[in-house]
């Protein structure tokens, strides 16, 4: 995609003829400042302590958890929930860590490699290892994306979120009292045609593997329903649907489906630019499911993390975000309630991971 900044022009005159190029970029490198003059609040620390329920940690040994505790301080962060935790020996490893330095400020979730569902007893050794996982001080279960999107069962046939195979796991958590994080899909506009109608067309460009289609590996559609009805036949266990189950862009339907689903949550890792261009109605969503919404980032990037507080906090007008590829748009400001906001920073996890440390954060 091409974009001219002007047009050659030539000028003729007796004396001299002069000619003027024009300047051709593409897309990629169009990204103008913006000249609007207007108030800045920008926020560096959260306004409460925040417990991030979205965060990937591959090493917890105990120098990288001092890094990570000097950051999380700098930004008001009481607790990261690291939700690669994996499995047996290796998170045993990462709790021992924690608990032998930092044993109030991380806390880690399990993971199911779904390899091998279809075999004689994979459902009874998954859920025995999760159960187990758990009792060793596993507070959640997280689930990727390639459930629904690469996992084969034994005979090589996509693994659907809602196989009745995988109930045994979702039931061990509710039995538990630990909540699911489940990551299902991907942005619907991975599966649109990839053309000038698509708000993701730059970073299907920069990262073709992301591009999906109907029948690679299913219609966006299907998977996401599969993991509603799932969410449906285990009403006892909670359920966090990461990125906002990919509905940020459309919270009319995100609300219908709160409203239908009633141990559905929400995260809002990664999504933030999708709430940061509808100030209002997002504004009234927050208000509305205050009790429903927990704080995420996803990837660990600090210096991203000011632009969450901004949007959440701030009645900043047209401020930039920090990705071009997912937002070429700017954000505003939500000025949500305190009320509101320590919900979503700290009192709606408290409430769905078990024992995390309460005198961390206000007691109002």
């Amino acid at each position: 995609m091409k974009i001219t900044t002007a047009l050659p022009i030539f000028a003729l005159t007796l004396c001299s003829c002069s000619l003027f190029y024009a300047q051709e970029m593409g897309f990629e490198e169009y990204n103008p400042k913006s000249t609007l003059v207007v108030p800045e609040n920008p926020v560096s620390a959260a306004k409460f302590p925040f417990i991030d329920v979205h965060s990937h940690q591959r090493d917890m040994s105990p120098d990288a958890l001092a890094r990570l505790v000097k950051d999380m301080d700098e930004l008001n962060e009481g607790v990261m929930v690291n939700l690669s935790g994996g499995s047996g020996n290796s998170l045993n490893e990462k709790i021992e860590n924690i608990k032998n330095n930092y044993p109030n400020r991380f806390v880690v979730f399990a993971n199911v490699d779904f390899d091998g569902v279809g075999k004689a007893g994979w459902s009874e050794k998954a859920a025995a290892q999760l159960e187990t996982d758990i009792k060793n001080g596993a507070r959640g279960l997280k689930i990727f994306k390639s459930l629904g999107l690469r996992y084969k069962d034994a005979e090589g046939k996509r693994l659907a979120i809602d196989d009745p195979r995988l109930d045994p796991i979702w039931a061990k958590c509710g039995e538990m009292g630990v909540p699911v994080l489940i990551h299902a899909a991907d942005p619907k506009s991975f599966w649109d045609p990839m053309d000038s109608d698509n708000e993701r067309w730059l970073e299907l460009k920069t990262r073709p593997r992301r591009k999906r289609s109907a029948t690679d590996p299913a219609p966006w559609e299907q998977i996401i329903a599969e993991q509603h009805r799932m969410f449906k036949k285990h009403p006892k266990t909670q359920f966090i649907n990461a990125h906002m189950g990919w509905y940020a862009n459309n919270l009319g339907k995100l609300g219908a489906l709160l409203d239908e689903i009633p141990n559905m949550n929400v995260g809002i890792a990664a999504v933030i630019a999708e709430l940061g261009r509808q100030p209002k109605n997002a504004k009234a969503f927050f208000i509305k499911y205050q009790d429903r919404i927990l704080f995420g980032k996803d990837s660990w990037k600090p210096e991203e993390f000011p632009t969450y507080f901004r949007v959440l906090e701030s009645s900043d007008e047209y401020f930039p975000y920090y990705k071009k590829y997912h937002a070429f748009w700017a954000m505003y400001g939500l000025d949500l309630p305190d009320e509101v906001l320590r919900k979503v920073y700290y009192k709606n996890a408290l409430n769905l991971i078990p024992r995390l440390d309460k005198s961390l954060f206000p007691k109002e």
